[in-house]
C-alpha cells in the first residue's frame, strides 16, 4: 500500500491566508450591516446581513476543507482527504439553491406589496460591501483551483453583484421613487447563482456518487489502452473522480502469455497513455492471459507463480498533478 501526503507549500499558504482575510471581512461586514440596518429599520439591509452570515458560513466550510485536503493520507484513509473539499462545495452550493429561492420568493412578495426604504443608506452600506466582496471574489479568482474554492468565489462574485444591484436599485428609488425596481434586479440575480449553484452541485454529486470524471469517456480510454501493442483486450474498466482535480482507474487487461518482462513494457505503454492523454496516473491494472479459460479472474498455475516470482498481476500507482 503506498500512501502519499497531499500538495502543500506555497500554493497551499496563499490559498490559507486568502480564506483568512476573507472570513475576517466577511464578519466585520456582517456586523456593520445588521447595526445599520437595525438603525434604519431597513429590512434590505438586514436581509443583506443574513446574505453575508450565509457567505462567511461558506467560507469557513472552505477553510476547513482547506484543512482537511492538505492533511497526508493514512491507513484508515488511504486516499486522503480529497473529497473534503468536494462535499464543502456541495453544501455551499446547496446553501445558495436555498438562498436564490428564498431571495426570488422575497422579491415577488415585494413586487405586490412594495417596501418603503432608506435609498442613502442603502448605497451607502451597499458600496461598502462592493468593495469589500469584490475584493474577496478576486482574491478567490486567484487561487480558485479546485471546486471547493470555486464555490467560494462563485458565492462571493453572487454577492458582488447582489449588492451593486443594491446601488442602482437604491440610486433608482432616490431619484424616481419606483420601489419595484429593487425586487426586479433582485430576481435576475436570484437566478443567476441559481444557474451557477446548479452546475457545482452537479459536478460535486459526480464525483461524491464516484461517477466517471467530467469529460471523460469510457469507450475512448478503452479504445486508448487497446491500441497499446500487446494489449489484447480491456475489460472490468472503472474510473471514477478522487477529487475534483484527480482521478483513479482499476482494470482487467488480457495479454499474450509472454515473460513478465515482457509485460512491464506494456504496462509502462498503457499507463503513459492514460497520464498524457486522459491525465489519469492513478492507476491498478492487472494483467491476464489471452488463453485464459477464466476470462474476469484469471486462476494462474501454483506452478507457474512460483516460476515467475511476480506472475502477471501488476499494480501502479501514483497521484494526479
Amino acid at each position: 500500500m503506498h500512501v502519499h501526503a497531499a500538495p502543500a507549500g506555497p500554493k497551499a499558504d496563499k490559498t490559507a491566508f486568502v480564506l483568512r482575510v476573507s472570513l475576517a471581512a466577511t464578519l466585520a461586514y456582517v456586523i456593520i450591516t445588521f447595526i445599520a440596518g437595525l438603525r434604519a429599520h431597513s429590512l434590505a439591509l438586514l436581509s443583506e446581513s443574513g446574505h453575508n452570515l450565509s457567505d462567511f458560513f461558506a467560507l469557513l466550510l472552505s477553510f476547513v476543507a482547506v484543512y482537511f485536503h492538505s492533511r497526508p493520507a493514512d491507513d484508515a484513509r488511504t486516499f486522503g482527504y480529497q473529497r473534503a473539499g468536494v462535499l464543502a462545495a456541495f453544501i455551499n452550493a446547496a446553501t445558495l439553491i436555498l438562498i436564490s429561492l428564498w431571495i426570488g420568493v422575497e422579491a415577488i412578495h415585494r413586487l405586490s406589496a412594495p417596501v418603503i426604504v432608506q435609498p442613502r443608506l442603502m448605497m451607502i452600506v451597499a458600496a461598502a460591501g462592493v468593495v469589500m466582496n469584490g475584493v474577496i471574489a478576486g482574491l478567490l479568482w486567484g487561487v480558485a483551483r479546485d471546486v471547493n474554492l470555486r464555490s467560494a468565489f462563485i458565492h462571493m462574485a453572487g454577492d458582488t453583484l447582489s449588492t451593486a444591484a443594491v446601488i442602482v436599485g437604491g440610486a433608482v428609488i432616490f431619484f424616481t421613487g419606483a420601489y419595484w425596481i429593487d425586487p426586479v434586479l433582485s430576481l435576475i440575480i436570484a437566478a443567476l447563482i441559481l444557474w451557477s449553484s446548479i452546475g457545482i452541485v452537479r459536478e460535486t454529486l459526480n464525483i461524491l456518487l464516484e461517477g466517471a470524471p467530467r469529460g471523460v469517456s469510457l469507450n475512448q480510454i478503452r479504445d486508448g489502452m487497446q491500441e497499446v501493442e500487446g494489449v489484447v483486450n480491456v475489460h472490468d474498466l472503472h474510473v471514477w473522480s478522487l477529487g475534483s482535480q484527480s482521478s483513479a482507474l482499476a482494470c482487467h487487461v488480457t495479454i499474450a502469455d509472454i515473460p513478465p518482462s515482457e509485460s512491464n513494457e506494456i504496462l509502462r505503454q498503457i499507463n503513459h497513455v492514460l497520464r498524457d492523454h486522459f491525465r489519469i496516473a492513478h492507476t491498478t491494472i492487472q494483467f491476464e492471459h489471452e488463453n485464459c479459460p477464466e476470462l474476469h479472474g484469471c486462476v494462474v498455475p501454483m506452478e507457474e507463480l512460483a516460476g515467475q516470482a511476480a506472475g502477471h498481476e501488476h499494480h501502479h500507482h501514483g497521484h494526479a498533478h
